[in-house]
Parts: C-alpha cells; sequence; structure tokens
C-alpha cells in the first residue's frame, strides 16, 4: 500500500511539472521588450526594405514581430526584433 501511495503522488507530481516547465520554457523564448519601447510597424518595413526586403504582411507575434518578405524572388517569413528591427530568425515560405 506505501508503495502505492508513493508511485500516486510521484505521477501527480509529474503531471503538475511537466506541463509548468513547458509554458517556462516558452515564456522563456519572449523578448520581454516593453510596448512602448516597439518600434512602429512601418519603421520595421522601412528597416527590412533598407536590406533588400519587399514586405507584404507585419504583424506582431509573440514578443516579436513576424514579417512576410520577399529577397530575390524568394518568399520568407522573419522574426524581427521588436526594438531594433533586426532580423532574429527566417524561414523559407516556399
Amino acid at each position: 500500500m506505501k508503495k502505492y501511495a508513493t508511485n500516486a503522488v510521484l505521477g501527480l507530481s509529474m503531471l503538475i511539472a511537466v506541463p509548468t516547465l513547458a509554458l517556462a520554457d516558452r515564456d522563456a523564448n519572449r523578448l520581454n521588450v516593453p510596448r512602448d519601447q516597439w518600434l512602429a510597424p512601418s519603421e520595421i518595413a522601412d528597416r527590412l526594405s533598407s536590406k533588400g526586403y519587399k514586405v507584404t504582411e507585419i504583424e506582431a507575434d509573440d514578443g516579436a514581430y513576424e514579417a512576410d518578405v520577399v529577397k530575390n524572388g524568394t518568399r520568407m517569413e522573419v522574426h524581427v526584433h521588436p526594438a531594433t528591427g533586426e532580423i532574429l530568425v527566417g524561414y523559407d515560405r516556399d
């Protein structure tokens, strides 16, 4: 009976801990830049355009800007730092 109680407590602990760790990891990936420090979407578009990207869409998502862009005929989705306008990561859309 004691072994069953120990396993039950351990199992319940895992049910609580695993989702909590997943949420903590998701929040760790956020930049947490205060909104008053964000550049306007038009400023982000201007910075991307100056680097040769044609911007087709910009939206705020998970603490950064997400932009659909085209460069040299390649469609991409890029994540952009909201305060600096620097590209953090990009993915081909084709």
